[in-house]
């Protein structure tokens, strides 16, 4: 059975004590002050599988589609753990500055890797400006998360084979400290 949310409450738990960030092409929503309201939310929402209903200040009731459902989900979970939330289109273009903020690294950064040609951009007529699509940016940054993790079960397989947990800590601290002299 589907449940109802009612429109003005859901309205009312967005606004209250909620700060909107407008940005050219988006809104960053941080989550209210008082968390109360969303972790009951949460909590019904975890408690059901199937798509609510909304329910609407007239009393219409409209189906909530599942994929809706789920990204109402997703953004009541991410505002429960106190994040602030933005939905975009993974086609949306980005500024260097977003993108750099994207990948959590420098402007200077993100221009290097533009010349080096790790990411895609585009350049629009004769401007200077480099605008980059925001699912570019996500699947460069997984990438490099793949890539990250990858190394690290490497180096830490390497270890294991070498024995190297098997080293007393102050017997490798002495071989680290010889090997920086030497």
């Amino acid at each position: 059975m589907n449940d109802l949310i009612d429109m003005d409450d859901l309205a009312e738990l967005v606004h209250t004590g909620v700060m909107s960030t407008p940005t050219r092409d988006s809104v960053v929503v941080d989550p209210p002050v008082d968390l109360d309201e969303m972790m009951n939310l949460a909590k019904f929402l975890g408690s059901h599988e199937t798509p609510a209903i909304l329910l609407g200040p007239d009393g219409e009731q409209l189906p909530l589609p599942l994929p809706i459902y789920q990204v109402l989900q997703q953004v009541v979970d991410a505002m429960e753990r106190g994040a602030s939330v933005s939905i975009q289109p993974v086609d949306r273009r980005l500024t260097t500055q977003q993108a750099a903020s994207v990948l959590g690294v420098s402007r200077s950064t993100l221009l290097r890797l533009l010349e080096e040609r790790e990411l895609p951009f585009e350049r629009f007529g004769e401007a200077r400006h480099r605008r980059l699509r925001l699912n570019d940016v996500l699947a460069y940054r997984d990438r490099k998360s793949d890539e990250r993790r990858s190394r690290l079960e490497e180096l830490t397989r390497q270890a294991q084979e070498d024995g190297l947990y098997d080293v007393d800590a102050t017997d490798y601290s002495e071989a680290l400290r010889k090997a920086r002299k030497g």
